[in-house]
């Protein structure tokens, strides 16, 4: 897979993180470093990444200070990396230079354009800072061809680099590797998978890595989801007769037990229909409930919005 380009075909930058895994019941201190740390940490980063792909030390390596939570990097367009790359082409190029390390922290705690991490998401036992290679076209497909190969497997940050990375955030690091943002795609999926959320993966898959694609989650008893390649998920809204039509057509519904037990398992879908919609939304996805008879709610969520 091409995980470098926001459209999937070419790759004109390589997008990965540093995944900092932390000790059990530990948490950071803080999400960001001040401007005045932030080179020599992003100067590690590009240091480990020359040592595992040697053609990356003529590209520009770019990075952020701060650490994220998976949900904040996976977002169609890879908004986070984009917001890095833009910064840095503002930053000037010293005539006739190389490769440039540039590094964004924190100035009076605040961090500059949309890089700051949300309080909402932080806390979580991986943590994610985003950096950016861009240069030559030709250099990057070498670098991008080597990070897509191995990088996950082979990818270890320095001893150095971890303890910096310690220090600046007050944390406790676990394990430290590099990873591009296919790599973190696929060992979302997995954690997903661990949670009981694999049905939804193919949908979100499609939203990231070929968002003007439309994709389905058709598959009983989850939801009925809908991505139409426009950055929006539609969600069916059942009333409960129509529930009880299409994914519990065999169970009767004629004494007080049996309607007890249909009215549990309505709410627990409706619980569900909450839960889909908040990781989508974490994820950077809108999602519009649409509200379907249920004679035939995939139709109904595929037609167009009404004028």
């Amino acid at each position: 897979m091409n995980t470098t380009a926001a459209d999937n075909t070419s790759p004109r930058r390589v997008l990965g993180a540093l995944a900092l895994e932390l000790a059990p019941g530990s948490a950071a201190a803080r999400d960001a470093a001040a401007q005045a740390e932030a080179g020599a940490l992003a100067a590690l980063v590009a240091a480990d990444l020359a040592a595992f792909a040697p053609d990356a030390a003529g590209l520009d390596c770019t990075l952020v200070a701060a650490h994220f939570d998976p949900v904040e990097l996976l977002r169609p367009g890879w908004p986070l990396h984009q917001e890095l790359w833009q910064l840095a082409a503002k930053a000037p190029r010293a005539p006739g230079g190389g490769a440039r390390i540039l590094a964004f922290g924190s100035h009076e705690g605040r961090l500059p354009g949309a890089l700051s991490p949300a309080p909402e998401y932080s806390g979580g036992p991986l943590r994610l800072l985003p950096f950016v290679l861009d240069g030559d076209a030709a250099v990057v497909a070498r670098v991008s061809a080597r990070c897509e190969a191995d990088l996950m497997e082979e990818g270890m940050a320095g001893a150095g680099t971890a303890l910096a990375m310690q220090d600046a955030f007050g944390l406790q690091v676990e394990h430290a590797r590099y990873l591009t943002v296919h790599d973190l795609c696929a060992l979302t999926a997995m954690q997903y998978e661990h949670a009981g959320l694999a049905p939804l993966w193919p949908l979100l898959e499609t939203a990231l890595l070929s968002p003007r694609r439309e994709a389905w989650l058709d598959e009983a008893p989850e939801p009925l989801l809908h991505y139409a390649g426009d950055g929006q998920v539609r969600m069916a809204l059942l009333p409960p007769a129509a529930w009880h039509s299409r994914y519990a057509p065999g169970d009767a519904c004629d004494d007080d037990a049996s309607r007890a037990r249909l009215e549990r398992r309505y709410s627990h879908f409706e619980a569900r229909q909450r839960q889909l919609a908040s990781l989508l939304r974490a994820h950077g996805l809108a999602v519009e409930f649409i509200h379907c008879q249920g004679d035939d709610a995939r139709a109904e969520l595929a037609a167009p919005p009404a004028p």
